[in-house]
């Protein structure tokens, strides 16, 4: 739960960085990797294989389609 509350906060801060008064879908995908990469916890298969929590959260973020224009 606190982990979605600091992707919301950083991509708000992200957006206003960018000039923008609202957040973008680019802001959460930014922002997933570096505040969600410490929770990501490995086990030896993905550590054999060479696989670190950077790469997880990559094919995962792969996998979650932008949202739909209205």
């Amino acid at each position: 739960m606190r982990a979605a509350q600091f992707i919301v906060l950083s991509a708000k801060a992200r957006a206003l960085a960018h000039h923008r008064y609202h957040v973008a879908y680019e802001d959460i995908t930014a922002l997933a990797t570096p505040v969600l990469r410490h929770r990501i916890l490995l086990n030896f298969h993905a550590e054999s294989d060479r696989i670190d929590s950077d790469e997880i959260l990559r094919r995962l973020l792969e996998h979650m389609p932008p949202p739909a224009k209205a």
